[in-house]
């Protein structure tokens, strides 16, 4: 069974770090999950979430998954002896960017991600704020010298989305590949999506 941390913070989007979470333990991996208190704020703000628990998250009871106290630096997943498969920060706040970046651990979300770094296992950073600052910028171009992999919530639309959740799906699958965790998402481009499409020259000479 693989071990997958996971962190929601207070950037706008909830949907994102919910359908991540549902397809985690769908996919039969153990979901270890962290939440800070402007992430709870966004779930209640976005979803409308009140009392957050895995069942109020996921929508069904799962064995496969914990939830830990955002101040917990004494948990499990703080450890480097604890085994995991990596983890995300989904989404990731333009604060919660600069903490990691710091690598300061004052929270059990800023410790996992850094003991994620140091023993070289995966991390992924689901940065959903914009415009960016220099600042975060350079935090992120910090956090990618140092192994993690930066994930922008950036949807594509070659598959020609006709819902939120469509949008959503092409996020979640994108960040479920980084993690190595298999899935049934429309996330994958083919030529044959454009089956049908008339044939654009190149010449240079063609006029526009």
């Amino acid at each position: 069974m693989k071990n997958i941390v996971m962190a929601i913070t207070g950037a706008s989007g909830a949907l994102y770090a919910q359908r991540l979470a549902q397809c985690i333990v769908e996919s039969g991996a153990h979901l270890h999950l962290v939440i800070s208190p402007l992430g709870r704020r966004l779930l209640f703000d976005e979803l409308g979430i009140r009392r957050v628990t895995i069942e109020t998250l996921l929508g069904r009871p799962a064995s496969n998954a914990t939830l830990y106290s955002y101040q917990d630096v004494g948990a499990r997943i703080a450890s480097g002896s604890f085994l995991t498969d990596g983890m995300v920060i989904c989404p990731c706040s333009s604060n919660t960017l600069g903490a990691v970046a710091a690598g300061t651990g004052g929270s059990l979300i800023t410790r996992a991600a850094s003991v994620t770094l140091k023993e070289a296992r995966r991390l992924v950073i689901v940065h959903r704020e914009m415009p960016c600052s220099p600042i975060e910028l350079e935090n992120m171009l910090r956090l990618s010298r140092a192994g993690a992999i930066i994930c922008p919530a950036n949807p594509g639309y070659y598959l020609l989305p006709q819902t939120v959740g469509d949008l959503v799906d092409f996020v979640v699958g994108k960040v479920l590949d980084l993690l190595a965790i298999p899935h049934g998402l429309h996330t994958r481009w083919s030529p044959g999506a454009a089956a049908g499409a008339p044939e654009f020259s190149d010449d240079a000479g063609e006029a526009e």
